[in-house]
């Protein structure tokens, strides 16, 4: 195969070229899923299964630097400026790892709560960048009315689950009152409590109960793969509370974190324990298409320039249906008061912020997918694992080499000459033999491009490389014209070599594609339902159909590719709403004008 004689000639001429490094100080963008060194997971340890992952994120920001904390990770992360993040051991853990914590940062001090469904303490921190924790109390009581564990159901019906599992603590500066809310469940709602800030934030009256589910009115809540299970109810989970222009979004996750749909939602109240209202907005944050897909159980936070971010959970799958990374989107309230956040074009590489945004889409590059379904070759490949995988923007499909060692190597060929901006190599795991983490785990590769397979130029030298980057995304520090663009294995800390994708941006020298010329949108019988329709673009990569409550409230986004087809079965709407829809192309010179704005009842 030409790729193959090319990857073999770059090979050749590599020793002899210039190195140019991807230098990390000066990259100014970011890529989900979120480039850290996310951990070994032994949590499937019984079973043998060995994978990183990362979920229910929370950031927060104290003192100038963010702090990101998730799922059994055996620590956390602190970062600047929301691209570079390093890891932080503390010097004091719970007994056991941490699993959907709960994160909070009043004044100069930092809290730490862990889920639970037992006894537990709450951390406190004035310099969590140390990784000095303190214990702000050495446990928590038991929860009024909660069952014991190991209690077998029925329970009584005023009884409340073990816990607190999923928490989130939250202070309202304007009272200086403290709060908790907590679930995670198919069968019990969201709980809320008021905390005693005289008794180290120990439990005050009673729980009540504030949000459940309500499948049959909300679609998106639905279980499943685009929401098509019909048996297993959904759960709730992940609560968060942002308090904005004198109201209480109580956020929450649904309906589950093993598929593309994993959501964040909110209602809305004039006081911390409500009541609250049903936003008809629903789903915030919502991200079904693509390679980075769900986008559920997170945070709502805001930078150091006063905007706001919506973090979540991304779904891999690959190895166990609890694989999983992390996310972060632009997001904010609107001038009525709608909460939203922009997942369009959500996994490609946007700007870090420098300012106070005007929108949130500024902070999209405007670089296009410039590898997608490109021809791809290997030096080696597992039967049933080839190079071609790393093309399909697909998270569950992998290329496996024969071996882990320096001579394996990967070309992408883009099939013409293009301006490259950005790189971002997927890892995978496979039949791995690690469960820890630890200092031999790094992620090292070089990457070279050429525009004629003779001439070669690194762009990318890991090979000093101490973390490991299960999501290595790579800047360049200036534009580069090229055609080919080649992967040289150097070390992963796993028994195999194994990438998902390896996703190219940048832009290509053609035109824009043109808007669909027809659109449909019918909504079902069934109102959560609408079936979409449009006609083909030549030359579209895919298309984003968009969708709102009002015209100038598309803040829903599904992106399709063009070789997906060009119809789409919609199963997100809430009932007794009315919703407005646009499609937009896109390939790799950019993005089309948003159509004509259709309007269904």
């Amino acid at each position: 195969m030409k790729s193959m004689v090319l990857a073999t000639l770059g090979a050749a001429t590599l020793a002899a070229c210039p190195i140019v490094r991807a230098q990390s100080s000066g990259i100014r963008t970011y890529c989900n899923p979120v480039d850290i060194d996310y951990k070994y997971n032994f949590e499937q340890l019984n079973e043998g299964i060995s994978y990183r992952s990362g979920a229910d994120p929370v950031i927060v920001r104290q003192l100038g630097e963010y702090f990101l904390f998730e799922t059994i990770a055996g620590g956390y992360w602190r970062s600047r400026d929301l691209i570079h993040w390093r890891f932080v051991t503390p010097t004091r853990w719970p007994v056991e790892d941490i699993v959907a914590p709960a994160a909070l940062s009043v004044r100069d001090t930092m809290y730490l709560m862990q889920s639970t469904f037992e006894q537990r303490p709450i951390f406190f921190s004035t310099v969590p960048e140390t990784g000095r924790l303190e214990f702000f109390n050495r446990w928590l009581p038991p929860l009024p009315r909660a069952m014991p564990v190991g209690t077998p159901p029925p329970w009584p019906a005023d009884s409340i689950p073990p816990g607190p599992w999923d928490p989130a603590l939250f202070h309202d500066p304007d009272s200086d009152r403290w709060f908790l809310y907590w679930g995670s469940s198919n069968v019990y709602p969201i709980y809320g409590i008021e905390l005693d800030k005289e008794r180290r934030l120990t439990y005050e009256g009673e729980p009540k109960p504030l949000l459940s589910l309500h499948p049959e009115l909300h679609g998106w809540e639905r279980f499943g793969r685009d929401h098509r299970d019909t048996i297993i109810h959904p759960y709730v989970e992940g609560a968060w509370m942002t308090k904005h222009d004198g109201h209480y979004y109580l956020q929450y996750g649904a309906p589950g974190t093993e598929y593309n749909v994993y959501a964040n939602g909110t209602y809305v109240g004039e006081s911390p324990l409500g009541p609250f209202t049903y936003a008809s907005y629903n789903p915030v944050s919502y991200r079904p298409g693509g390679f980075a897909t769900g986008a559920g159980h997170g945070n709502t936070f805001q930078d150091a320039f006063g905007n706001f971010w919506n973090t979540g959970t991304t779904w891999i799958g690959l190895n166990w249906n609890f694989e999983r990374r992390i996310v972060m989107y632009p997001a904010g309230f609107d001038r009525d008061g709608a909460m939203f956040a922009d997942t369009r074009f959500g996994d490609f590489p946007h700007r870090a912020p420098t300012k106070k945004w005007q929108r949130p889409d500024e902070l999209f590059t405007g670089w296009m997918l410039l590898s997608y379904r490109k021809s791809a070759s290997a030096t080696s490949a597992l039967d049933s694992f080839p190079a071609s995988n790393v093309t399909d923007e697909n998270p569950h499909t992998i290329w496996v080499a024969r071996s882990n060692s320096p001579r394996e190597a990967l070309t992408i060929d883009l099939g013409r000459a293009a301006v490259i901006r950005a790189i971002q190599v997927n890892y995978a795991d496979y039949k791995s033999n690690r469960f820890v983490s630890d200092s031999t785990i790094c992620t090292r590769f070089r990457i070279s491009i050429s525009l004629d397979g003779r001439s070669w130029r690194r762009i990318a030298d890991l090979s000093r490389e101490t973390r490991d980057r299960p999501n290595a995304y790579i800047e360049l520090p200036s534009p580069a014209r090229a055609r080919l663009i080649r992967y040289e294995h150097l070390h992963v800390g796993a028994a195999t070599l194994a990438i998902s994708d390896i996703r190219v941006f940048g832009r290509g020298a053609g035109p824009l594609p043109t808007t669909p010329t027809t659109f449909t949108v019918t909504r079902d019988p069934d109102a959560r339902d609408a079936h979409i329709t449009w006609s083909p673009v030549p030359g579209a990569v895919g298309y984003n159909i968009r969708w709102g409550i009002a015209p100038d409230k598309l803040y829903q986004t599904y992106q399709r590719f063009a070789d997906e087809g060009s119809a789409l079965e919609l199963r997100a709407l809430n009932v007794g709403q009315h919703y407005y829809f646009a499609i937009e192309s896109f390939n790799e010179n950019g993005v089309s004008p948003l159509g004509e704005v259709v309007r269904i009842e």
